[in-house]
This record gives structure tokens, sequence and C-alpha cells, in this order.
């Protein structure tokens, strides 16, 4: 194509494009427009839509009925000889301490000195540690009068975060009495003649789930190990073991089930001159119930198989409370068999005068009871039993028949008894507390020995607690009972005098971190015979200081 051709058809286009242009400005014509007349006039329809009222919810003034889980204090009273302490010590503080670590020393007429002492570590919230240790030496107006106490010991506890909490013990302890009840007094001994050492190392383990498992169970599995011997010449030596294994399965919040399985191992030896005598008391249990818990209503059903020293016995385990609907008032039913374990430690604690025993037996125990207790006004608490019992190789003691300062073991065949118990109970808050109980045992039946030889028939003890004022507390306690039984060297039967024992002390605050206190056992300074030919010591005082503090 030439470039005449080019020029030609651009001019044509240039002249059209621009005619559409000059059209379009020069458009003045009047726009058409059409008008309606009509008599419809469009609304719109309401919408449908939900209408939302915050009206508030009823109130609920229903009371609900709240189940806990709590065991039930049921009521097992049954007899065993009052452990004789030279002294009566009462309890270390009569406030709640504030401090995690203490030292208390005192001293008076009687105990010279008197020591005791506890310190605690940990967190105090998964960790817990403390340590402790106590003395006292204490001499009366007799000769030979006296006896010293030195223990010292540690326990721990531990929460691990997988819902278990882990209890240790480990302590050891040391008693000196003096053998100073013999008869005549004209008897001429030395003082290692009458000494009477008692040393103990005992550790103790256990854990527990302080949650029920997803299947409901809980369990409490616990170690204690001790040995246990005297001083002497001929040397008594007593090894204990106790394994116990409980179990408890929950259905639902009404119906549980309980095992337990028990293994209490002793063994006793004596190194005599013509070689070593041992004797093994042994005692296996398995404990099984089914438990049935409303809020008005608990019943225990169980027996219990015994194997000790592989004598066969089952056991009763029956128990039930009902409830009344204000909780003031709970009716209490039973029949339970148990033992007293006989063991050399264990009747060293009851009599530190006896001699080695020749052999160990265990005290089968068999009751059936009824009772009540309740709660009147939130502060009132009472309650009272009478129960039926029997007792099957009964620990008894008996003055020897050379001048009477040892006592021997005997083990009473069977012993049947009535024995009626009461307390009462009034505490408002930590300010104030006063309780009192009563326990009377009928002996009717001694099967072999003439009389239930030391067993306390009537016995009484009370005691006060009172925060008089903000920095100032005072207690008081009275023990009082009717003479028990005791063999002569003939083998008549004669009573022992009734006791009396009215003990008061005081604390208060001095500054911070120091407290005073005093204590005064046996007021009335009644010089009575707990156990034959032994005299208690009369009146004494007791005074110190306490310095309290924290861990740094």
């Amino acid at each position: 194509m030439n470039h005449t051709s080019v020029f030609k058809v651009v001019a044509i286009s240039a002249c059209c494009l621009g005619v559409g242009i000059t059209a379009l400005a020069q458009d003045t014509t009047k726009r058409k427009t059409i008008d309606i007349t009509s008599t419809f006039k469009p609304v719109l329809r309401e919408a449908a839509k939900i209408n939302f009222n915050a009206a508030p919810p009823l109130v609920d003034t229903t009371r609900p009925a709240l189940t806990y889980n709590i065991p039930v204090q049921n009521l097992y009273f049954q007899y065993q000889p009052a452990e004789l302490k030279p002294v009566a010590l009462q309890m270390d503080s009569l406030n709640n301490w504030q401090y995690s670590n203490y030292i208390k020393v005192g001293i008076g007429n009687v105990h010279q000195p008197y020591v005791k002492a506890g310190f605690s570590f940990g967190d105090g919230k998964s960790s817990f540690f403390n340590v402790f240790a106590n003395y006292y030496n204490s001499k009366g107006d007799k000769e030979f009068q006296k006896n010293s106490l030195a223990s010292v010991g540690v326990a721990g506890t531990y929460k691990t975060s997988s819902n278990l909490e882990w209890n240790g013990t480990l302590g050891f302890s040391s008693n000196d009495y003096y053998l100073y009840g013999y008869q005549p007094e004209t008897l001429v001994f030395t003082k290692s003649d009458l000494r009477q050492r008692f040393q103990t190392i005992e550790g103790k383990v256990h854990f527990r789930n302080l949650e029920p498992t997803e299947f409901g169970l809980s369990y409490h599995p616990s170690l204690r190990v001790s040995v246990f011997g005297d001083n002497h010449n001929i040397k008594g030596r007593e090894a204990n073991t106790v394994l116990n294994l409980p179990l408890e399965k929950s259905f639902g919040d009404e119906f549980a089930f309980k095992l337990g399985v028990t293994a209490d191992l002793t063994n006793y030896t004596v190194d005599k001159s013509g070689g070593k005598f041992t004797d093994n008391n042994n005692l296996y249990q398995v404990a099984a119930a089914v438990l049935y818990k409303t809020p008005n209503l608990y019943i225990h059903g169980g027996a219990m198989p015994s194997w000790q020293n592989k004598r066969f016995n089952l056991l009763p385990n029956l128990m039930a409370d009902i409830t009344t609907n204000d909780k003031q008032l709970t009716l209490q039913l039973g029949w339970i068999g148990y033992y007293l374990k006989g063991s050399y430690q264990r009747l060293a604690s009851m009599n530190p005068w006896l001699a080695q025993p020749d052999s160990l037996m265990n005290t089968r125990v068999e009751e059936r009871y009824a009772g009540f207790k309740g709660s009147i006004a939130g502060h009132f608490t009472y309650s009272a039993k009478v129960g039926l019992q029997k007792f099957t190789d009964m620990a008894l003691f008996v003055n020897d028949t050379v001048d009477g300062k040892t006592f021997n073991t005997i083990f009473e065949p069977q012993i049947n008894a009535v024995n009626l118990h009461t307390e009462v109970g009034y505490n408002i808050g930590e300010k104030f507390n006063a309780s009192a109980a009563v326990n009377f045992n009928w002996f009717t039946k001694v099967e072999q020995e003439l009389k239930a030889w030391g067993l306390i028939p009537i016995e009484l003890n009370a005691g006060l607690r009172w925060q008089m004022m903000k920095d100032l507390w005072f207690h008081t306690d009275i023990w009082a009972w009717d003479g028990p039984r005791y063999r002569a060297k003939n083998g008549d039967a004669y009573k022992s005098s009734a006791g009396f024992d009215l003990n008061a002390g005081a604390e208060f605050r001095i500054t911070k971190n120091f407290n005073l206190w005093l204590q005064m056992n046996n007021i009335l300074n009644n010089k009575y015979e707990r156990w034959n030919q032994y005299q208690v010591f009369g009146f004494n005082i007791l005074g110190g200081i306490t310095y309290s503090f924290n861990q740094k």
C-alpha cells in the first residue's frame, strides 16, 4: 500500500469522529417521560422475629443433701491397764504454735532438768520434715525413786504430683527406771542393782493415695519395724515387724468394700547361761467388710479370720450407726473382735517395773456393745456405751514373792467384764475446752486367778483448757480411780487405796518469741500407788521458758 492510500484512510476516520462528537454536544431536545397513575401502594410485610425476654431464673430454695465421706467415730473402749508415768507431764503448750521451731526448758523440785525441742523444715505444701528431741530426769523423796527419759526422732512427709503422700518416721528412745519398790525398805541395793533400762529403735513408713483412683480404690499400706531391749545381765531382746495392707473399693456414694491383710510378727529372745531362749509370737489377720453409708445410716458388716501362732479364730466385725436428720443423736450398735499384742515392748510401756516375761501371748478381745453419741448447739458433745467384754489370755501383773520390786506377767485364760463408758465435752473454738470421761469395769468372771490383778475398776479423767486472755492460757486435769486388786506374797487378794491426782498449769507470753510456763502436779500431795509397792511422787512443781522462732 502506498503513502497516498494511507493518508486517505486516516483523513476519512478523523472526519467521522469529529462529526460524532459535534452531534453529541449539540443535543438540546427534551427527554421523554412516562407518568403512571395508580391507587396501589406497595407496603413491605412485617418480618416475623423471635422475641427474647431476659427473665432471671427462679431461685432454687431446695436444701441439697450433701453426703460427706467422713469416717464414723465408732466407740472402741476396750480396757487395758493405764500406762504409768512417774509424773503426769502435760501438753507442751496451751496455745497454737505460730512458729515452726521451739526450744522448751524447765526445772523443778522433781524434774532436774526438763528439755524439749522441735524443728520443722520443708516448703509446707508438698514436703514436711521435722526433728524433735526430749529429755528429763526426775528424783523423788524415797531412795532410788527416780527415772529418766531421752528420745530423739525425725519425721517426714512428701506429696508427689501423682496423687500420693509418703510418710516416714525414725526414732530412738532410752528410758531408765529404778526398782525402788522393794519390801522391806531396810534391804540394801546399789544403784546398778536396781536400774532397769529399756531402749527402742523404731521406724515406720507408709503411703496413701490422696484421692481415689478412677476405679474408686483407696489404699494405705504401712510397715513398722522396731528393736527393743533391756540392760539385764541376762539380756532380753525383741524385734517387732508389722505389715498392714488395707484397701477400699467404692461403688458410688453409698456402697464400699474393704479388705485388709495384717502380719504382726514378734521375735523375743533371752540370752540365758544355758543357751538362748526364743519365743515367736506371730499374728496374721484378714479383715473383709461391706460398708453401706447414707446421711442417716452407716453399716459395717464383716468378719476377720485370724491365725495366732497357728491357732485359727474367726472374729466378728459388725457395727451400725443410726443418725437423726438433725445429726444431733447417733445410736451405735456393734459386735467386734480384735487383739491386744502381747509383746515385751508393749508390756513394758504398761508397767515399767516388770521382770522379763517367760513367754508372750496375745490378748483376744470380743465385745458386744450398744451406745449413743451426739451434740447440742454445736458446743456440747456427749456419748455413752455399755458393753459385754470377753478377754482371752489377758496380761496381768503380780509382785514377785522375794521382795516385790518386780512384777511377773501372767496370762489369765479368760476374764468376762461389763463395761460402762461415758463422756461429755464442751468447747468454744480454740479458746475454751472442757471434757470428762468415766469408765466402769465390773469383772464378772476370772477363770484361773483369784482377781483381775492390777486392772482398775473405776476411773475418772477430766480436763480443762482455757485461753483466759490474749496472751494467757490456763489448764487443769484430774485423774481419779478406785484401787485395783493386788496379790500378796501368800497369794491372798488385797485392794489398793483409791487415787486422786489434781494437776494445773499456766503459760503466758512475755515477748514475741518467749513464753513463760508453770506446771504443778499432784497438788494435793496424794501419794497413791498405781502399782503395788510403788508410791508415786508427791506434790511437784516445774517451770521454765519456751523460745519459738521461724527459719530465716
